[in-house]
């Protein structure tokens, strides 16, 4: 019987709200617990406070996670509630990612204001992104626009957009569906030309190694197919890099007992790319990861990750 509180930690925007709730649902439905018993706590991280300078330049995707494991780790929360894709490879001593829920939609939303596609906005166009991969993937397709660096939470960069700060900006599907803001959606990416960033689409949950009462709670919950994938995506972008600092997209689907992977990594101005494929058991779902992550360095050749620096 649960009669101690669960604590959830959580970033404040109205999607990591929306994550936390709908985690919190499936924690009530699968153990009959009520809403009081699961309190959800709001914690302000570095990456929601520093707006006016791109994540590579200021620490990354853990910018996103530090405040909130802190609280993890010394026990004022039992558990946190993030996004896949904002997860850094390597996690603090002590704390793991002990399950994920059923993966969205994990396909890039492009959302254009005079237009429906990337293909048809006029030469010179602006197109706003925070994220190195889209910016490269942007300039891959289309080297003419003009991309600018465009922070905040789904809510602020519609209102930049409607506002005419930018002529379009891309932003993952699945947040949007989550948000109920699907009908903003003027273009869906198609995943192997525009494919997403590893994670992107799943919501994970993050808690301390060994707490056996929390264990007990989450497991229920996860969903192997979706966390069968995670793990192939986060094996190949650890190999990689696993820092906001790289272009780098993949994505392993699950198909009965088989699993098939896609990778692409990039330089930042979009002008070269390599692409890589893998498939196997899904009990080799990590290793496949990283045998591709292998593969596309060795194909890329040492000059290209020095690029990136």
């Amino acid at each position: 019987m649960q009669t101690k509180t669960l604590k959830i930690g959580t970033r404040g925007s109205a999607l990591a709200l929306a994550q936390a709730r709908e985690t919190r649902s499936r924690l009530m439905q699968h153990h009959g617990m009520r809403e009081d018993d699961i309190e959800i706590v709001v914690i302000s991280t570095s990456g929601d406070r520093i707006q006016d300078r791109p994540l590579a330049e200021v620490g990354g995707k853990g910018l996103f996670t530090l405040e909130i494991e802190e609280q993890l780790a010394d026990g004022r929360i039992d558990l946190a509630v993030h996004s896949s894709k904002d997860m850094p490879t390597f996690l603090p001593e002590g704390l793991h990612l002990s399950i994920f829920l059923e993966r969205e939609d994990p396909r890039d939303a492009f959302i254009g204001r005079s237009v429906k596609t990337l293909l048809e906005l006029p030469q010179g166009a602006v197109v706003g992104s925070a994220s190195l991969r889209r910016q490269a993937l942007i300039r891959r397709v289309r080297p003419d626009l003009k991309v600018v660096n465009f922070r905040g939470n789904v809510e602020t960069r519609l209102r930049k957009l409607a506002d005419g700060e930018v002529d379009a900006t891309f932003l993952a599907y699945a947040g949007l569906r989550r948000l109920g803001l699907g009908e903003v959606v003027t273009e869906l990416m198609d995943v192997r030309a525009f494919p997403p960033a590893p994670g992107q689409g799943a919501i994970t949950v993050e808690s301390r190694i060994g707490d056996e009462r929390v264990d007990s709670l989450l497991a229920p919950l996860n969903h192997l197919p979706t966390s069968t994938a995670l793990a192939c995506e986060r094996a190949f972008l650890g190999a990689l890099d696993g820092s906001c600092r790289t272009p780098i997209a993949g994505l392993a689907t699950v198909s009965g007992d088989r699993l098939s992977f896609h990778g692409m990594i990039l330089l930042p101005d979009g002008s070269e790319a390599h692409e890589v494929s893998g498939e196997g058991a899904l009990a080799d779902a990590a290793e496949i990861g990283r045998d591709a992550a292998q593969r596309v360095r060795a194909r890329a050749g040492a000059h290209f990750f020095t690029d990136w620096l």
